[in-house]
């Protein structure tokens, strides 16, 4: 996960690497990750074998204070179990380059209205992501961020009678596919989103 201050450091070329602690690199070099501020890319990745030649200059272009306060954020925690894999954490300190690489291409799909063809797209799309045991959920979300728009995400969860965090990396699916729009407070459909919501209606 990249911060928004990081994110943001980034984007103006202030903040051009950064140093995570991982099992095994968990980016490839050219492969991008949509953030708070945009598209970052990354272009390298290396195994750091001593933390203690860590300069102050790289800290700082990690948007640290200084290479002690990097090592100290690096540093393992006491106790701390083996991580399963994909999990946070690791043995192994990796430097990863990276680099500002554009806008988030969600910001100008959320504006485009579907064609017919696209509709379909997402119509199939949907339908994949309906297909687990309790059953189709994205037009009762679509529907319910319509109805309740900027709705605080807590209380828009206890309205649905679901639990938090599960309801967010729900929404954050759909806001993949351009169809909702995040807000400091709530959500609400984007023009794409509810151009979806009445074709459907109309095929009632």
């Amino acid at each position: 996960m990249i911060s928004k201050p990081i994110a943001d450091g980034i984007r103006e070329g202030r903040i051009t690497c950064q140093f995570r602690r991982w099992d095994e690199p968990r980016v490839k070099v050219g492969s991008t990750q949509v953030t708070s501020a945009g598209l970052v890319r990354f272009t390298r990745v290396v195994r750091v074998n001593d933390v203690e030649r860590i300069s102050d200059r790289s800290a700082r272009a990690a948007g640290m204070k200084d290479a002690a306060a990097l090592r100290k954020a690096l540093a393992p925690k006491p106790n701390r179990k083996p991580s399963p894999r994909g999990s946070k954490g690791g043995d192994t300190i990796y430097r990863v380059t990276l680099e500002w690489a554009g806008e988030d291409p969600r910001l100008a799909l959320r504006e485009e209205i579907p064609s017919d063809a696209e509709l379909a797209d997402i119509t199939a799309r949907l339908a994949r992501l309906d297909k687990r045991e309790t059953g189709p959920w994205t037009r009762e979300i679509l529907e319910w961020i319509r109805d309740n728009p900027r709705v605080v995400s807590k209380e828009l969860a206890a309205l649905r009678r679901v639990e938090l965090l599960p309801m967010k990396v729900d929404i954050r699916k759909l806001k993949a596919l351009g169809l909702t729009i995040s807000h400091d407070v709530g959500y609400e459909l984007s023009p794409r989103g509810a151009a979806y919501l009445a074709h459907l209606d109309s095929a009632r």
